[in-house]
């Protein structure tokens, strides 16, 4: 049986995050607004699944990405194991994909961390009385695909990299240089609104769970 924290004093976050900097301001923060404390802190999952059946939190404060997984990855595990913490998703990007997987996996909030503190709090309190909080955004961006606006090059390489392939794989195998790798690679990160490979990767994944 799942212990559920006491009711009285500080409500209890458990954090998952995988960036120690960003746990160390959370506490610091909580302890000067005294309603919320942070009482642990996983950064692998099986850490985090392993603290939700010991102790079922206030809130679970979860970050994007945890050291060998991503939030939509770790949410259907939680959910798959029958567990049912509040979940407030702690983004560190907000490109229109976050709030697309937040309101597909059904978190009850999400912030980012680049917002004021204020926000944060506003969120908790929200998700804490029975409410779902998330960002407003345009209704177009939660549901059309950012896929939809690649070339069908930029399509095939993408592809290419949730396969694990390298520039020099890539380049080899299209009979294209990598020089232009990179060029068709820095048109379809910014048409994706992402920084990099791995966030690239993340949601040609994220669209192809949603259309298989």
């Amino acid at each position: 049986m799942i212990n559920r924290p006491a009711t009285h004093g500080p409500q209890e976050v458990l954090v998952a995050e995988r960036n120690p900097l960003v746990v160390s301001a959370l506490r610091e923060l909580f302890e000067r607004q005294g309603q919320y404390a942070v009482y642990g802190h996983a950064r692998q999952p099986g850490d985090l699944y392993a603290a939700l059946q010991e102790r079922l939190p206030d809130f679970l404060l979860l970050g994007w990405s945890l050291e060998g997984a991503e939030a939509p990855e770790v949410i259907a595990e939680i959910a798959r194991r029958g567990l049912q913490p509040k979940i407030v998703l702690f983004a560190d990007h907000n490109n229109p994909i976050v709030v697309q997987e937040a309101v597909r996996l059904g978190v009850h909030g999400l912030c980012y961390q680049f917002e004021e503190p204020a926000i944060l709090f506003t969120t908790l309190e929200a998700v804490g009385r029975g409410r779902i909080c998330v960002p407003y955004v345009a209704l177009d961006k939660v549901t059309s695909s950012p896929l939809s606006r690649l070339t069908q090059r930029e399509r095939e390489l993408l592809g290419m990299l949730g396969d694990g392939w390298t520039n020099t794989q890539i380049a080899s195998r299209t009979g294209i240089s990598e020089n232009t790798v990179k060029y068709h690679l820095k048109n379809l990160y910014d048409k994706l609104e992402v920084r990099n490979r791995a966030m690239a990767v993340s949601l040609f994944a994220a669209a192809q769970r949603r259309e298989s």
